[in-house]
């Protein structure tokens, strides 16, 4: 492992003895990197000098001009300011990367080679060097210097194509699904390559492609054309052959989503709804029945929600131990007793906000749990720590940098 100090920097979780380089920016590399950090994993992420990542300018609210999208994807990360652009910044990436055990970049394939930052340089420094590689369309293939956000992944890997009313042109989930998927397979495949290390001795290239991850959720979409010809449509709030699982209204005007597909689930909906002779009805009773018969079943149930009103109706079906969930928005996460007693939202405290609430980290491990130490970092804080103590640059040598815009000047009011 590295030499990342888990007492020095107050950090706990099981991969608090874990160092990596930050590189890239926007979303999918970066989310890779709070998955890290959340467990405890030193991240070092390196930005722009006096520039910084173009997440600390998104988002349509922005309170004394702070980005809301900023605290989240960047927590528990530091923030040094390096030009890697230029043949000084570069060899102070080799200098971090002889240091740490991972790195991440999402640049367009091909950029950390011209920068002269490719895996076979890098891993001559430090063989046991993983390399997380998240792109549009993977390190190679023909479109692999392609210019490739998270929606084109998301248009390529089928997911925006079965998104959405069948009455309308392709939708899109309100979230960046695209990027986040290609970061949570990367995360995994740098974790897998950390255990190999253990093994082998040396470390690897995580090549994560966005399309590919979002194929790889789309569950037997390919198969299924494969195989019968059928092609997935949109199909709005159902999936085409499962059934019950749909929204229903209530009696209050608001949609309450059940999912009694199985056999025995179904059956139990059906006491609840007084109509147990439904869950032996040849029409209804197995699960392709059911599928086949689809909108007449969904009816039949909207019938009954419809004249119940949403608390009652959860009652009925909690009784009969029928998976059902109220469609939240963030007010209803935060009210939620539920949410409150998992501590799926956590209070953390911004320096110029005060008191922010985040999601919390997932999934809970029982003995080496990870958690939210710190919002996304001010540009430049970690200047002094990372340039000075963790490489020993000395103060003239640091000046020289500032100089020449090699390193940013935040190293001088951070010190």
């Amino acid at each position: 492992m590295s030499n990342a100090s888990a007492n020095a920097a107050g950090r706990s979780g099981p991969l608090s003895d874990i160092r990596v380089i930050e590189m890239g920016q926007l979303l999918a590399g970066p989310f890779c990197g709070q998955l890290l950090a959340d467990f405890g994993a030193e991240v070092i992420k390196i930005e722009q000098p006096g520039i910084g990542d173009p997440m600390r300018e998104w988002g349509r609210e922005k309170p004394q001009g702070v980005s809301l999208w900023w605290p989240v994807v960047a927590r528990n990360k530091k923030s040094i300011e390096l030009n890697a652009r230029g043949a000084e910044g570069q060899q102070i990436v080799r200098d971090l990367v002889a240091k740490s055990d991972i790195l991440i970049e999402n640049f367009r394939p091909g950029t950390m080679e011209k920068w002269g930052l490719g895996y076979e340089e890098l891993a001559k420094i430090n063989p046991r060097l993983i390399m997380i590689r998240v792109s549009g369309y993977g390190q190679t293939g023909p479109y692999a210097g392609k210019a490739g956000y998270g929606s084109i992944g998301e248009a390529m890997g089928g997911l925006r194509y079965v998104v959405g009313d069948p009455a309308t042109p392709p939708s899109r989930m309100g979230i960046s699904i695209g990027d986040t998927l290609a970061a949570t397979f990367a995360c995994i495949g740098g974790l897998m390559a950390l255990h190999a290390r253990d093994r082998l001795g040396r470390g690897q290239v995580v090549d994560s492609a966005i399309y590919e991850a979002v194929l790889a959720v789309m569950e037997s979409l390919v198969t299924e054309y494969d195989q019968t010809g059928y092609v997935r449509e949109r199909t709005g709030a159902i999936l085409p052959f499962v059934a019950p699982s749909n929204v229903y209204p209530t009696r209050d005007g608001v949609f309450v989503l059940i999912a009694a597909n199985q056999d025995g689930v179904f059956r139990r909906l059906t006491e609840a709804m007084g109509r147990p002779e439904l869950g032996t009805d040849p029409r209804f009773a197995n699960h392709t029945a059911r599928g086949e018969r689809q909108a007449e079943l969904d009816a039949l149930i909207a019938e009954w929600t419809g004249g119940l009103g949403r608390e009652e109706l959860g009652e009925k079906l909690d009784a009969a131990g029928v998976p059902r969930g109220d469609i939240y928005r963030a007010p209803e996460m935060l009210a939620d007793a539920h949410f409150q007693a998992r501590k799926a939202i956590v209070d953390v405290l911004h320096p110029r906000l005060g008191k922010m609430r985040m999601q919390n980290v997932a999934p809970k491990l029982s003995a080496t749990p990870g958690e939210v130490r710190d919002v996304g970092p001010e540009l430049g804080q970690h200047n002094a720590e990372i340039f000075g103590s963790l490489l020993g640059l000395d103060e003239g040598r640091l000046a020289a940098l500032r100089e020449s815009g090699v390193i940013g000047a935040a190293l001088a009011r951070v010190a």
